[in-house]
């Protein structure tokens, strides 16, 4: 009896339970097994290209022959692996994450076994499929740069996301094959290439298998963007760098627009697209000459004799010296027991500042930067772009630096010393800057004393009408970038004093006695002007002064002088500025000049083609839109 209301009594407590399940609790529940038998995923957007100031495709998207495998449907999942190393290349290091993560998975989760195949490839997988049961090709899409390594620094790459970006709350981080801007202009404009992600509704069973698909929504693809650089210069400027360490950089003097921005050596971002072996990332990593750093933006240089004409400029704004003033060089400078040397041993002789800057002379400017102090250098070094970033955002760009004596005190604890400030006065010393800002110092100069930063995207109205996908894009970056930049005001300087500066770096290009007039040219009237510099970049002891200098083609490459050169073409209404560092190339005269000296003169050779720019833009963008219209 006890028994039987025992029992009467359990199941009123499971009958009540079931009432308040199915009645009171029915819409909670109900909506959580609707969410157990509905997934929604994301579907990763096509990336926007990025296209060169003619709408040359610069980054673009390629189909991804790739083959997956879902371990549940094959019998034997590692022999299937095995038979698919006959058909595909499969690299030791994904072979080795398949064997361990296989096992562990839910077996019907795919796993990529091999991907960036070549046709013939893709299609011997399809021809056995029979025999592959859980075997599955796919065509994805890959991102590919067609020309190769010409714009690998700048432009950067993309990659697959790591274990600090998943970290950010973004789930289309983890959507699988889905790739991130990881340097250049992929990672800066990230959020305007990779557009908005899509999604679809699956219905899937109770251990997760997708049983049918519900709904899709294909998202938006990223906006392109058309940048200011030109392939051809750029092709040109990898080439003259060759195997030598270094970097160019082109910018128009007035619109600030980035013709050129190459560094070298470079890297194919393609490789990082699919995935580095071990081999060849350590040999990038164990290269000397630092194939992975953007040295245009991020390489930091002693500028040498380059900044003469900012300490000229100095001398005169502070009236510490006239334009006529004569100096006398006798190869060295004597301050306080310390000898400071002129790179011509022997002396120039008198010189005033334009034959100083013609032949640059040290002494002129040892003795020029002690009446002026630091302080005034360093007030004009920064109002031509020096000590500060250049390129608004730009993914991995230095400063540089340009001491003084806040600085000196703040980092070093220690006072300015009057020495000091003499080595400032011929661009050593502390003094470090990057070639992108030598190029915003010679188109400031050469423009007049505009303040024109760099842009590396075109202005929306250059852009052609009927590509709204990427006038739109240009015109939203553009405008914040220079809201946050200055627009062409002037540099509060005398007119005057740059115009001094004009003839004498046309005299040291033109005139006999220049440091660079073996590399000009005369481009039917057409001239170009200019500043060589060679930095040191070791010590040079008393005793190997007494002996004899040891010639830096003798020395070790690391101990070898950096050659650079700065200047601008045409002399009359200056349109281009360039700026070119070589690491350790020895002479700024013979190494350095030359190689601005060709990318000026093709410049202003490609300028003479007639409506070059508005007709391969057009061309560019109705073949576009032809392709556009064909897929819809």
């Amino acid at each position: 009896m006890i028994l039987g209301l025992g029992q009467l009594g359990f199941f009123g407590l499971l009958a009540a339970r079931l009432q308040y399940l199915q009645v009171t609790q029915a819409d909670q529940y109900g909506i959580l097994a609707e969410n157990n038998r509905v997934n929604i995923g994301l579907i990763a957007p096509l990336r926007g290209r990025i296209l060169d100031r003619y709408g040359q495709e610069i980054a673009t998207n390629r189909p991804n022959f790739q083959v997956v495998m879902i371990p549940e449907q094959t019998k034997d999942p590692i022999e299937t692996l095995r038979v698919l190393e006959k058909l595909v290349p499969i690299s030791p290091s994904r072979r080795k994450r398949l064997l361990r993560d296989i096992p562990r998975s839910r077996g019907f989760v795919p796993f990529t076994v091999a991907e960036n195949l070549e046709w013939e490839q893709f299609a011997a997988i399809n021809l056995n499929l029979p025999h592959l049961p859980g075997v599955e090709p796919q065509v994805g899409k890959l991102r590919y740069y067609p020309q190769d390594d010409i714009f690998s620094h700048m432009v950067g790459y993309v990659g697959r996301p790591d274990g600090r970006d998943l970290r950010r709350d973004d789930p289309l981080l983890k959507v699988p094959g889905f790739r991130i801007g990881k340097s250049g202009v992929e990672k800066q404009f990230d959020d305007t290439l990779r557009g908005s992600a899509g999604s679809r509704r699956v219905e899937v069973n109770n251990v997760g298998r997708v049983i049918r698909e519900l709904a899709r929504n294909p998202g938006a693809q990223g906006a392109d963007l058309m940048m200011s650089m030109d392939s051809t210069l750029q092709n040109e400027a990898i080439r003259l760098l060759g195997e030598q360490s270094g970097s160019v950089v082109m910018m128009d003097v007035n619109s600030g627009e980035v013709l050129t921005i190459a560094s070298a050596p470079t890297f194919n971002p393609n490789q990082f697209t699919v995935g580095l072996s071990q081999r060849e990332w350590d040999g990038l990593l164990d290269d000397q000459r630092k194939p992975l750093i953007n040295k245009a933006i991020a390489g930091q240089y002693a500028p040498g004799s380059t900044v003469k004409m900012l300490i000229a400029i100095a001398g005169l704004e502070e009236k510490v010296i006239t334009p006529n003033e004569k100096i006398v060089c006798e190869g060295q400078y004597e301050l306080g027991g310390d000898t400071f040397h002129c790179w011509e041993h022997e002396g120039h002789g008198a010189m005033n500042m334009h034959d100083a800057i013609t032949n640059s002379c040290d002494v002129y400017f040892y003795e020029l930067a002690r009446r002026l102090g630091i302080d005034p250098i360093e007030k004009v070094a920064k109002k031509f772009g020096l000590g500060s970033p250049s390129i608004p955002g730009a993914f991995g760009e230095k400063k540089g630096l340009i001491p003084g004596r806040d600085w000196k005190r703040a980092n070093l604890d220690a006072s300015w010393q009057t020495g000091e400030t003499l080595i400032a006065g011929i661009g050593q010393g502390y003094m470090l800057v990057t070639p992108i800002q030598l190029a915003v110092m010679t188109a400031r100069i050469a423009n007049g004393g505009k303040a024109v930063v760099p842009k590396l995207l075109i202005d929306p109205e250059d852009v052609v009408a009927n590509d709204q996908n990427v006038s739109r894009a240009n015109e939203d970056i553009i405008s914040t970038d220079m809201d946050a930049a200055e627009k062409n005001t002037l540099i509060q300087v005398d007119p005057e004093h740059i115009k001094l500066m004009h003839k004498a770096m046309t005299s040291v290009v033109n005139n006999p006695d220049g440091t660079a007039f073996g590399s000009r040219f005369n481009l039917r009237g057409v001239a170009s002007a200019g500043k060589t510099g060679t930095v040191q970049v070791r010590r040079i002891s008393k005793d190997e002064r007494e002996s004899g200098i040891i010639p830096n083609e003798e020395l070790d490459w690391h101990l070898r002088d950096h050659a650079l050169f700065v200047g601008f073409a045409p002399v009359k209404n200056p349109k281009y500025a360039v700026a070119v560092v070589v690491e350790h190339g020895g002479s700024g005269s013979k190494v350095a000049a030359p190689i601005a000296q060709k990318l000026l003169k093709m410049a202003l050779e490609r300028d003479r083609q007639p409506n070059k720019t508005k007709t391969a833009r057009a061309n560019a963008f109705n073949k576009t839109i032809k392709t556009k219209a064909g897929k819809a």
